[in-house]
């Protein structure tokens, strides 16, 4: 008799699924994940390499994160009354909201397209997930997501500020009778502003001037496009009482003593990351006018380290690039809005070089 196959122990949705894809990218120039391209000067190299090789790794994460979370409290500007909780990434928060809010017949939603996690995180932990279309311009489509939220009353609605992989901001009053519209429902709203180090404006400053307004709401960010990818630090703020509850269902230990120590020394010397985060928004600005030139394309205005660019044929674009050692990421099979799309990451002068003359080669 044959033996069962273990893997129809592995749930059916879960079989079905395709899992997160990371695009291989050796020996190419990698242009396809929104990564701060400058790394640390060779000073702050060795005295951060001397720091964490006095760690002891043999421990089990102690007291030490608590001053991460003050430290990330006090650069962020948290609002009074807010907590703040670590995650191993802004995925990992994004999931544990998911279970948290894991109630029968919960729903979470969000514009789309969007980041993909969000969608991810509701098929992972068997909720619903609604996505409602933005406008042809990427603008938030009030009228229809009013609509979702009175009909689905979302236990979680993700507004993107900015977005990804369009790179916009949403309107701040539509975002705010959004909030106000779920607020009413019984719902929690995430801002989730990853590439605040980017963008002309935060919503922090909304949620510190009108706290009782936003009683329901949680603003998420990422240490990731603050230029610390590799290291995998995101972290969310919301009222006290909020985050106390969430934070409930984080692992015991889900940041690593590296983790926190990388994010500490980071924030030491944020003067450093601010410098680099200028120079990326000045070199996007330089990148926009570049593909504005380009015949035949149509390139968005960004308030992030991405541009979204719509070109004739984006999988001959793409794969022409490729070709040539630049990766970027093809987005025109995510959702409709996004035919012939490619979304370019914003790098150095000399990448940004690199990349435009590929794409001029392979339009």
């Amino acid at each position: 008799m044959t033996a069962p196959d273990p893997v129809q122990r592995i749930r059916q949705d879960i079989q079905s699924m395709h899992a997160y894809a990371v695009q291989h990218s050796a020996g190419l120039l990698k242009m396809d994940a929104m990564e701060n391209p400058h790394r640390l000067p060779p000073a702050l190299q060795a005295a951060l390499g001397e720091r964490l090789g006095r760690l002891a790794l043999n421990r089990y994460p102690d007291a030490r994160v608590d001053d991460l979370r003050a430290a990330l409290a006090a650069h962020a500007g948290m609002p009074e009354g807010y907590g703040l909780m670590l995650g191993n990434g802004s995925d990992e928060l994004i999931s544990l909201l998911a279970m948290a809010c894991d109630v029968p017949g919960a729903t979470i939603l969000a514009p789309v397209p969007g980041f993909v996690m969000y969608a991810m995180s509701a098929q992972l932990q068997g909720l619903g997930f609604v996505g409602v279309p933005l406008t042809a311009d990427f603008a938030l489509d009030e009228a229809a997501m009013l609509s979702a939220i009175e009909q689905h009353r979302p236990a979680i609605t993700y507004l993107a500020y900015p977005n990804n992989p369009t790179a916009n901001l949403f309107d701040a009053a539509v975002m705010a009778r959004l909030i106000a519209a779920v607020g009413r429902q019984g719902g929690l709203v995430v801002l989730d502003e990853a590439y605040q180090p980017f963008s002309s404006r935060s919503y922090i400053d909304v949620l510190r001037a009108e706290p009782a307004a936003h009683r329901h709401v949680l603003l998420m960010r990422t240490m990731s496009k603050f230029g610390l990818a590799g290291v995998r630090l995101g972290y969310m703020m919301g009222p006290k009482a909020l985050i106390d509850e969430i934070d409930k269902v984080r692992p015991p230990y889900n940041i690593s003593v590296l983790n926190y120590e990388c994010g500490l020394f980071a924030l030491e010397h944020a003067e450093v990351f601010a410098a680099q985060a200028q120079d990326l928004r000045t070199q996007r600005d330089r990148l926009l006018a570049a593909l504005r030139e380009l015949p035949g394309t149509r390139a968005w205005d960004s308030d992030a380290n991405m541009v979204l660019l719509r070109v004739p044929d984006a999988a001959k674009t793409f794969e022409g690039m490729r070709a040539l050692g630049v990766l970027v990421k093809n987005v025109s099979k995510m959702h409709p809005l996004l035919a012939n799309c490619l979304r370019l990451t914003v790098g150095t002068a000399d990448e940004n070089a690199q990349l435009l003359a590929a794409l001029q080669k392979s339009l």
